[in-house]
């Protein structure tokens, strides 16, 4: 066996990443790369239970990090096999999108040589000649929306090919062309487009510049000052709890009411944000992805002064907004910190859980920290994660566990004179996400072409006809054949009909009354 040169190995490793086999491996491949990221927690999407899950597995945490594992969508490995992918199918769409295009405009096929030998098939005789016959079978196959060819061979003889349900092949077309668009107009948003998201409490509101998201993920190609210089304060939300029925103790209609302007100095507009009816600001989208609760807590240190106070964010953990938050003050005279939950419908049963997600027997239940909190190591730090490694839980006076378990307007003394805690009550936040994606309406328009070429790929049904016509002994023999190309099986209905219009088109009129009379008998 010869070797191959460079260019025959790279026409080679080109034929088979551009193989139809090669782009459903790929395929596959990403489907099963993708997994991870739904097991495993991504620190871009919820930095909270990604730094909850390193808590509880701090062997497999390197490993995994390493791997990126915590970041899937933006691993090099996963770049590559979405790359490859996409190589593959543009190698695969572009050649055969050719051949379809070239069978949608080819013409039909000649006449096999013995027609009745085709499993739908029907003969008959006629006094009418070949180019009658010919002629004839055009106009019946036009009316019944047949793509036509003629071919005479010769005086005698000859054939009309008709073929209809061509338009299967331009449904193959469009659909293969449509997951170019698709990845065009995918390709558009994350490399011109962003994504942000915030937490805003009900009452404050948000400027539209980088300093206001929690979390931004710009496209490669995105600059800062296409951002639209929009505002808004959320006034008023709204939300209403099921209290019977089998969806007892869920929320439904979330509403945020919205007063927001476009630009500085702009007119102000209001604006109900509901799930899925985003606000829609030039090419920016604003949606209503979330909201919870945000106990507003005071803590003063041991000196008297104020070291933090305002509502904090927590988190909900299920259904029932059992929430989790942590609360620093790093300010304070010692260093301190609270970590804990809400419970909106406080209950207990083989321990302390949420029995309703309103806001009916509210109880916040903490532990505090003190000491080192990791605020000055140089490493940024979620404001939802506590760094305990340097800090020590603070026990009671006698050495016992210590825990803050408060309602709204209470207020604890910390052992050892730390200060105090309040709780002051509680506020609403709503997650607010925000993004422009340039290509949506691309990647819209693909698959809406996807769908119709699909659409034309599975309904249309291809069919080919040929009549072919011969003279023989003064009459002529008419032989009519069909082949149906899918699984429609109506291709003999085809055959029967247009043998049928045929047949009537060539039987002589039926003569008058009065010449029937006149004709001469036949003698005895």
């Amino acid at each position: 066996m010869n070797e191959l040169n460079l260019v025959e190995f790279l026409r080679w490793t080109w034929r088979q990443l551009t193989s139809m086999r090669t782009a459903l491996v790929l395929l596959l491949l990403l489907a099963l790369a993708a997994v991870p990221g739904s097991l495993v927690p991504q620190a871009n999407v919820d930095a909270l239970k990604t730094s909850q899950w390193q808590d509880n597995h701090p062997k497999l945490t390197p490993v995994y990090e390493k791997l990126g594992l915590f970041d899937v969508y933006s691993s090099p490995w996963f770049a590559a096999i979405y790359l490859l992918l996409v190589v593959s199918l543009v190698g695969c769409i572009v050649p055969r999108t050719k051949v379809y295009f070239r069978a949608m405009r080819a013409r039909p096929p000649k006449a096999p040589r013995h027609l009745t030998r085709l499993g739908d098939h029907a003969t008959y005789e006629t006094q009418a000649s070949v180019d009658e016959v010919l002629a004839r079978a055009e106009q019946v196959l036009r009316r019944r929306r047949f793509r036509r060819d003629r071919h005479d061979e010769g005086t005698d003889q000859g054939f009309v090919a008709a073929e209809k349900g061509h338009l299967r092949e331009a449904g193959n077309l469009v659909f293969h062309l449509s997951i170019l668009v698709v990845m065009a107009g995918v390709a558009a948003g994350n490399l011109f487009g962003y994504q942000g998201g915030v937490i805003v409490t009900v009452g404050n509101g948000f400027s539209n510049n980088l300093t206001q998201y929690d979390d931004f993920v710009p496209g490669s190609l995105y600059r800062t000052e296409w951002m639209e210089p929009f505002a808004f304060d959320i006034d008023e939300f709204d939300i209403e709890w099921l209290t019977s029925g089998a969806g007892a103790g869920q929320a439904r209609n979330f509403v945020s009411h919205l007063t927001y302007t476009e630009e500085p100095g702009g007119e102000e507009k209001e604006y109900d944000l509901r799930v899925n009816h985003p606000l829609t600001i030039g090419s920016t989208d604003i949606f209503l992805i979330g909201h919870g609760y945000a106990p507003v807590i005071t803590v003063t240190d041991s000196e008297g002064e104020v070291a933090y106070s305002g509502p904090t964010i927590f988190l909900p953990t299920d259904m029932n907004f059992r929430s989790f938050g942590v609360v620093k003050a790093p300010d304070a005279a010692t260093p301190l910190a609270l970590e804990g939950e809400l419970y909106p419908t406080y209950a207990f049963a083989d321990g302390p859980y949420s029995q309703f997600g309103q806001l009916v027997n509210p109880l916040v239940s903490m532990e505090v920290y003190t000491g080192d909190l990791g605020l000055d190591d140089g490493i940024s730090q979620s404001v939802y994660v506590l760094n305990k490694a340097k800090a020590e839980k603070v026990t009671a006076d006698d050495g016992g566990m210590f825990r803050l378990d408060m309602r709204p307007g209470d207020t604890v003394e910390l052992p050892d004179g730390l200060g105090s805690v309040t709780f002051e009550g509680i506020e609403r936040w709503n997650k607010i996400q925000i993004s422009q994606t340039p290509g949506k309406f691309v990647a819209l328009a693909g698959v809406v072409l996807a769908l119709l070429g699909l659409i034309g790929s599975l309904y249309v049904r291809p069919r080919r006809v040929w009549v072919r016509a011969r003279r023989l002994e003064g009459r002529t023999l008419v032989e009519v054949g069909g082949l149906d190309r899918s699984a429609g099986g109506d291709v003999g209905e085809e055959i029967e009909a247009l043998t049928a219009e045929l047949k009537a088109a060539a039987a002589p009129a039926a003569p008058k009354a009065d010449e029937a009379d006149a004709a001469p008998k036949e003698q005895s």
